[in-house]
């Protein structure tokens, strides 16, 4: 298999830097050859190799960019929970919600009584409908779990789901997602127990915890993020969502992956992130629907990363409470509006911040050597993907070398 993508306005992502502020999109108009499921040229292509493609897109000046790298979501579950959003939309604060039993805790009875099939079925779907609008590699978290066996279940489900998917997918274990009242001493069974099995089973997959009033304390996600470090296992963390824990100085001298949410986070934190190597990720999908709860919902500051000389990502969350859409094109025109990110920032922190937070070197930038996940959008302005909103601005779809999306 061969793909020639003629007479594009590129977007490499190649020549922005990988930290701090960056003002405009640099693009210039040329060719991209993928032969397998590597790009070998880029810019100028070689008339006897164009020849030879066995594909050929003409981009008609249409912007061609690396396809999105979406890096943080809970898109294994089961059930739905739109009781809660209505009480949500007539004022009911959300940790109000969890404190009796719903939020996380209602989509954990619904993956409890879910088979493993139902679950990588229902995530394939998912998938599907999220590479349709240009993402190419997506992590997904288990977390809804909240036994050993239910948590095991989870990541087998989307190991089963990414087998059948054409992009990849990253698992990650959300061991601290929420705190079960019906276990007791559930803390220290899930850092004695779960972790061993998950361990045994997935020796590198990365662990996350959820550190917020309710949830996690910061305490016992130290506990936790001690113990998957002493087994070789990195660590990430959802921090400063509601409240400003101190977790995410703690992240940073671990030295965890990335800290996601920073909507409470104060100033210093977000200078000290900056200067760090932990990666900041925004997800503006839970201000957007945030906005159903009766009142204005913070959003991550990630422009003061940026400015203190640091590293962002945005990404879906996708789940069913805070963030019901996986739709990457939106969460750029979010990140815009909300998190103080210039238009080529954002498409930065959705390409090449996601790789890096996953650490995935191969992807998330148009380059000689890269995977050939490349996405043509209607747009000859990269500006546009993040000025415009609604509707699916992705024509075509090119994964792993292979067109599976548009035409």
């Amino acid at each position: 298999m061969s793909i020639l993508i003629r007479n594009a306005t590129l977007l490499t992502m190649g020549d922005v830097p990988e930290r701090g502020r960056i003002d405009a999109a640099s693009t210039r108009a040329g060719d991209l050859f993928i032969r397998g499921e590597v790009i070998e040229h880029v810019g100028d292509v070689p008339a006897s190799i164009a020849a030879a493609a066995a594909n050929t897109i003409d981009a008609k000046g249409r912007v061609v960019m690396p396809g999105f790298v979406d890096c943080h979501t809970h898109a294994c579950f089961a059930g739905e929970r739109l009781d809660e959003w209505d009480e949500r939309r007539r004022g009911v604060e959300y940790l109000e919600i969890l404190r009796r039993g719903g939020g996380i805790m209602s989509t954990v009875r619904a993956v409890r009584r879910a088979s493993r099939g139902q679950l990588a079925d229902a995530l394939l779907q998912r998938l599907m409908v999220m590479l349709r609008e240009g993402t190419t590699t997506v992590e997904v978290k288990s977390g809804y779990g909240l036994t050993t066996g239910d948590e095991l279940k989870m990541l087998g489900a989307i190991e089963d789901a990414a087998s059948r998917w054409p992009g990849t997918v990253v698992k990650t274990a959300l061991l601290g997602h929420a705190i079960d009242p019906d276990q007791p001493e559930f803390v220290e069974r899930t850092i004695g127990e779960t972790l061993a099995a998950v361990h045994g089973a997935w020796p590198r997959v990365a662990v996350d915890a959820y550190c917020e009033r309710g949830a996690w304390s910061r305490e016992e996600c130290g506990r936790l993020f001690r113990a998957a470090a002493e087994l070789g296992h990195e660590v990430r963390v959802h921090a400063d969502q509601f409240n400003s824990l101190g977790m995410v100085g703690d992240a940073i001298a671990m030295g965890g992956r990335s800290v996601d949410h920073l909507e409470a986070s104060v100033d210093e934190e977000l200078v000290a992130l900056g200067a760090s190597g932990t990666i900041g990720v925004g997800l503006p999908m839970c201000v957007l629907h945030g906005l159903s709860n009766g009142g204005v919902v913070k959003a991550a500051r990630l422009g003061r990363v940026l400015e203190a000389g640091g590293r962002v990502a945005i990404a879906s969350n996708l789940n069913p409470g805070s963030a019901p859409s996986g739709s990457m094109p939106l969460v750029v025109g979010l990140a815009t509006r909300f998190n103080g990110l210039e238009p080529i920032e954002a498409l930065r922190g959705a390409t090449l911040g996601g790789a890096q937070v996953l650490g995935l070197t191969d992807r998330g930038v148009l380059r000689v050597g890269a995977r050939g996940d490349v996405i043509v959008l209607r747009h000859g302005e990269p500006r546009l993907l993040a000025h415009d909103l609604g509707g699916n601005p992705v024509d075509v779809v090119v994964c792993g070398g292979r067109v599976v999306a548009g035409s």
